[in-house]
């Protein structure tokens, strides 16, 4: 083996490994900003700096890679901010403004595209992605489910009355969630959502009593 040859083997060193959480973080912001119809796997390839059959390999397609952005995005963001709602140190009201302050901050981040995931890339579906759209729905109902479940914890702890429907409650607190995400993607800046935030915790006495 010349010494030329020797440089070059030795210059190409190990092949590069493909890192999972760094591709998915990417799919993951690309895939929120354009939705899942406009993202291409030539976008994704392009994000990610991995190569067509690495990705492939590893996803299947672009709705496996969708999938996987989606449980992704559960796992770094959605879950964090439900455990706010679940410290049991805290009031209602305390947990409830903990948890929708965190929820405001994060749809207006600059490090993140403005909104959410689910609501952004589920408003832009195409009639033809049914798989895609059920999946959707299956983890967006999730929201509600957690929501639902802290409110009876709650009203078995005796802070919210036993009269007050708390499946009515879960879908008010759920649309003024949504209508954040909404908010905040059309370009609303996190003061004006934390009037929102504040507003929905002054009513909310009221919301329980009835």
């Amino acid at each position: 083996m010349t010494s030329a040859t020797g440089y070059a083997r030795r210059s190409r060193g190990r092949p590069k490994v493909f890192d999972r959480d760094a591709a998915l973080d990417k799919a993951m912001a690309l895939f929120w900003q354009h939705g899942y119809e406009a993202t291409s796997m030539a976008h994704l390839v392009e994000a990610t700096g991995a190569k067509a059959p690495t990705l492939y390999a590893e996803f299947t397609n672009k709705e496996g890679l969708f999938r996987a952005a989606l449980d992704h995005y559960i796992a770094r963001f959605i879950e964090t901010n439900e455990a706010l709602l679940f410290a049991t140190d805290k009031s209602l009201e305390q947990a409830l403004g903990d948890y929708f302050g965190a929820i405001a901050r994060f749809f207006t981040s600059k490090e993140t595209p403005n909104g959410c995931f689910i609501i952004s890339t589920s408003s832009a579906l195409a009639a033809s992605s049914e798989d895609i759209a059920h999946t959707i729905k299956a983890r967006h109902a999730r929201q509600a489910q957690t929501i639902t479940r802290f409110l009876q914890q709650r009203q078995q702890q005796g802070e919210i009355p036993l009269q007050c429907n708390i499946h009515h409650l879960s879908d008010y607190l759920c649309c003024v969630l949504q209508g954040m995400s909404v908010s905040a993607r059309e370009g609303i800046n996190l003061t004006s959502l934390m009037r929102v935030v504040e507003t929905t915790l002054r009513i909310l006495p009221e919301l329980i009593k009835n």
